[in-house]
């Protein structure tokens, strides 16, 4: 049986999305997982810790339509070490837009450097409207995703998955401005002033 390393690498995530949907990776998976979270002082003990599974699910959100900084300063990491082992990877991904597709270049991105590291890479989640999808009946759908992926894992099979709110884009685009506006109300923050490019007052 396997053994599975899975890495937050979410820029915040001890209070993450991804931390979320790893949890339910952990549920759903059959083989004895380790749950991770990425930090800039913990790479060497991470790149240990790939020496001791079979696989590596990395689970993170999108930024910038590719890889947040924090994984990739990882993934320079791990290839400097120079594993002894090389773990099979998979990733989870999710990002704020409705379309699961808007991560397919961040999903290149892993493929390529698990290619040119020597690394087998095997299964892919993505989801789409990741920031809110936990928080709403269609839960169920990623939850039933990740079970898929998780047996996927197990059997050692290369697939790739995606799951989404099936919602129109204009009802997404309804629900989110109002989901902003709200949030912020709440910190004393007016629409006009979020739509413009002024960061600090």
């Amino acid at each position: 049986m396997g053994k599975i390393l899975i890495i937050n690498g979410s820029p915040r995530a001890p209070k993450s999305n991804s931390k979320q949907y790893a949890a339910l990776f952990s549920k759903a998976c059959s083989w004895e997982s380790h749950y991770r979270d990425l930090t800039r002082a913990n790479h060497l003990e991470l790149c240990q810790a790939a020496d001791e599974v079979s696989d590596v699910l990395f689970v993170f959100p999108l930024y910038a339509d590719g890889i947040p900084v924090t994984l990739l300063n990882f993934l320079k990491t791990w290839e400097e070490y120079g594993s002894r082992q090389k773990p099979t990877v998979s990733v989870l991904i999710n990002c704020g837009f409705l379309e699961a597709e808007q991560n397919n270049v961040a999903v290149k991105m892993m493929e390529l450097y698990c290619r040119e590291n020597g690394l087998p890479f095997g299964s892919v989640l993505k989801i789409g409207g990741g920031e809110a999808i936990l928080s709403t009946p269609f839960r169920i759908l990623v939850q039933a995703k990740i079970k898929k992926l998780a047996r996927a894992i197990v059997r050692q099979e290369n697939r790739t998955f995606q799951v989404t709110m099936p919602l129109s884009k204009k009802m997404f685009l309804n629900a989110s401005t109002s989901y902003w506006i709200r949030y912020g109300e709440r910190h004393g923050i007016t629409r006009e002033q979020m739509a413009s490019m002024q960061i600090e007052p």
